[in-house]
């Protein structure tokens, strides 16, 4: 799908150096796909201190069971 948008020319061309992209179009892509991971993270660490833990529980006994 084509997209035409008014980026910052000096923000590609640093993104472009830094993560050493061949591209503008690489560049964005990986941007894009980075901030998307951190928000999922940040939506996880919400979580914590919010769900319940037993401390008894034997994950490798589930494993055993199959």
């Amino acid at each position: 799908m084509a997209t035409n948008l008014a980026l910052d020319d000096e923000l590609i061309e640093k993104a472009k150096e830094i993560g050493n992209h061949p591209s503008k179009k690489e560049a964005v892509t990986v941007a894009l796909k980075e901030y998307i991971r951190n928000n999922k993270q940040r939506e996880i660490l919400k979580l914590f201190g919010k769900l319940e833990f037993n401390p008894d529980y034997n994950y490798k006994e589930q494993r055993a069971k199959k």
